[in-house]
This record gives C-alpha cells, structure tokens and sequence, in this order.
C-alpha cells in the first residue's frame, strides 16, 4: 500500500470534537444515529445538526454529513473513477495546490509527529487533486485546502473525495467559477442583512466595502477557526442549510460587534475594514448559530432590501440552495456551472459594448447610433435591450443629445 493510503482507518482519532456524549446524554446521540438510518430523516438531522452540540462527534458525522450533502454515502464511497484519478490530465491549478497543501494542518490535528502529518498532506493533496481531475471546470481557489482538509480529517480518505465533490459542485460552485465576482456576489448580500436589523450599524458602514468578509466566507470560516471542534461543529450547521447561511452567520457576527465598530469613526473605513476582517476571539458558536437562524429566519433572503436577492443570478448557489436541493446530482451542479459561465460572459459582452458606445459618444449621430443600438439589441437581447443595457444606451444617447 502506497504511503496516500497507509493511514486510513479511522480518519480521525488524534483530535477530539465536540463535547462528549457523557456530558451531553446519549439520547442525542442516539436519536441522529436513528435519523440517519436505512430512510434519513433529513428534516429531522437539519434540525439536529443546528441544535447545540451539533452532531456532537466525528463518528457520527461520517454518517449524517453525506445525508445532509445529499447522497447517501454507500453509494458515493468510490464514485467518479477517484481510484484511477491518477491518471486523469493534471488540473490547471496543481501547482498552487501543492503550495496550499504545504501550509496545511497547521492548528490541527495537535500532538502529531512530522511523518504523520507529512502523510496527511499528501492525502489532502491526493483528495483535491481528485475532486480537480474528475470535474477540470472547476477553478481552485486559495483557502480551498482549509475545508477539504476538515473534510479529510471526519470521513477519511476513502470517503473525502466523493463528499468535497458533492460540496464544490452543489455548495460553493460560486466559489470555483472562471471569475471572482460570483463570490462578490455573496458579500454583496451582507449590506442588506445590515440594513435589514441595524440600519444604524449599516449606514455606519457604508465607506466600507464587505470585503473584509471574503476570506472567512470564501473558506467557510476554516482559514480562520482554529478549534478542529469548533470548525466541524461550524460545518454542521452550514451543511444542513443553504449556502446563503453563511453570509447570515457573518452578519451576526458585524452584529455582534457594533459597539465596538461605533467608537471607529465612519470615515475610518481602513481602520473599519482591519477590524472586521479579522474574527474576535473566542466565538460564541453556540449563540452565534442561534442567532443567525432567528436572523435568517426574520429576514428571508427574497425580502432583504436593496433589491439585493434580485441581483442574484439565477444560476448561483444562493438560489439553487433554496428549498429541496437534496435531490441535485453532480451533473446538476455541472450545469448549473456552465449556465452561469455562460451569463457572466453575456454580462460582460454588454459591459464592453457600453463601453465602447460610451467611448464613441461624441461622432455617434443620432441615426448612427439608432443603428448600432439595434444592433447590440439584436446580438445580446435577441429582440429586445434587456435591463442593464437599456440603461447604458440610455445614458449614452442622452449625453449624444447634448452635443
């Protein structure tokens, strides 16, 4: 046996999780194993998954994680010809995996020697490097590395792959798009939360752009919790929910802080910025995840305001995690992925054909112009200008006006 897969059973047994089920009771325990039986009960783990504790242990969560992934995990054990992977064309992005996978396992597992966690290294270089072959679109994304190697640590080598799969395709595909704007997206949606339950704390903010909550969103907050515990706790949570939980989770934790971002001064928005970019210390997990349910709960996505869920394409995990999405495929995700590349390069075709009527707005005629309007109307709109690009020809045409 080669040295990927000489530790490979248990996947974990150096680092503790959650409390134990002495202190905790075993009727927990006792009732997620029955709801993870031969027919899941899956409304019935998302409820146990969000409750406090969690899934409590690692041994549980090799078997309600795959359930709350959407596979029962039989059938995925070995899926996607992941034990030929190696002879699969190398992936674009092997290199900078490699890189990544070098500062892993830094916070955990603790107590290991070096051969050990040499061995680990390989074997998350080995489960990404999979997940990358069997589907080439997807695009690596630094910080990757930090969620698979949680992923590696609860369902072990054999069963990693299949799971990081179902995860990139059907969970954070935005995130592993050709473009970083998808994953913009998701921190656009943090203003509206704001404004939604602290318009004060919002308008506080409002110098601040929302990319301090990129690395820790991007990530599902492993790059910056350092509790093994803590984080697979965290992934309870964000694995019985959609993807737009997470984005709910950071609001509260903005929320959370609002009396120390008051005494900033509003135009301070680099001070405002280095403080939220960094997680307070310790999180409250408990209490953050209760909140973020009666938040997200109080304040559903399609009724934040700013128009802000309109602006969401139909395509992203946003919105394709809403409601019954348990019944996707891998090849959903793949198409879901395809459609939104494909709107992304409309998008930025009228991006650049705005640009050029803009450039081109002083010889453009009236009658010139009605023309090239018709025809960017006909190319993009097949008919008809859609929203984004009547506005643009609309400004254009009233500054030709003045002229």
């Amino acid at each position: 046996m080669d040295r990927i897969g000489a530790a490979n059973s248990p996947p974990n047994t150096h680092t503790p999780t959650s409390r134990d089920e002495k202190e905790i009771g075993r009727p927990k325990l006792d009732r997620i194993l029955d709801v993870c039986g031969d027919h899941p009960d899956v409304d019935a783990l998302v409820s146990l998954a969000t409750s406090c504790d969690g899934l409590i242990n690692d041994e549980v969560r090799r078997k309600a994680w795959p359930i709350l992934l959407g596979y029962p995990p039989s059938e995925k054990t070995d899926s996607v010809g992941f034990t030929r992977w190696q002879h699969l064309p190398r992936h674009k992005d092997e290199d900078q995996v490699r890189l990544d996978v070098d500062r892993s396992f830094i916070y955990y597992p603790k107590n290991e020697t070096e051969p050990q966690l040499d061995r680990r290294k390989e074997q998350l270089s080995a489960v990404i490097t999979q997940v990358l072959r069997a589907h080439p679109m997807l695009s690596y994304f630094q910080g990757f590395h930090d969620i698979v190697q949680v992923f590696l640590l609860v369902l072990g080598l054999n069963h990693a792959a299949a799971a990081v799969s179902q995860l990139s395709l059907l969970r954070i595909r935005d995130f592993m798009l050709p473009s970083l704007e998808p994953s913009i997206a998701h921190l656009h949606l943090l203003p509206a939360i704001l404004q939604a339950e602290s318009p004060k704390l919002r308008q506080h903010l409002s110098q601040t752009q929302p990319f301090f909550a990129l690395a820790a969103t991007l990530t599902l907050y492993a790059h910056d919790i350092q509790e093994y515990s803590d984080i697979a706790r965290l992934f309870d949570f964000f694995l019985a929910h959609g993807a737009a939980v997470s984005v709910y989770f950071f609001a509260i934790i903005v929320l959370s802080r609002r009396q120390e971002l008051f005494e900033i001064p509003a135009d301070e928005p680099e001070m405002l910025h280095s403080v939220l970019s960094k997680l307070p210390k310790p999180l409250d997990l408990e209490a953050l995840i209760a909140q973020t349910v009666s938040l997200y709960q109080r304040f559903p996505p399609e009724e934040l305001p700013f128009r802000a869920w309109a602006k969401i394409s139909p395509y992203s995990v946003l919105k394709t995690t809403r409601g019954n999405f348990r019944q996707q495929t891998l090849n959903d995700g793949v198409a879901y992925f395809d459609m939104q590349v494909a709107q992304m390069r409309r998008q930025q075709m009228r991006k650049q054909w705005a640009s050029t009527l803009w450039k081109h707005r002083r010889s453009a005629g009236r009658a010139g112009l009605t023309i090239l309007v018709g025809f960017v109307a006909i190319c993009l709109g097949r008919g008809g200008v859609d929203s984004y690009l009547a506005i643009a020809v609309r400004r254009v045409w009233e500054k030709v006006r003045g002229y």
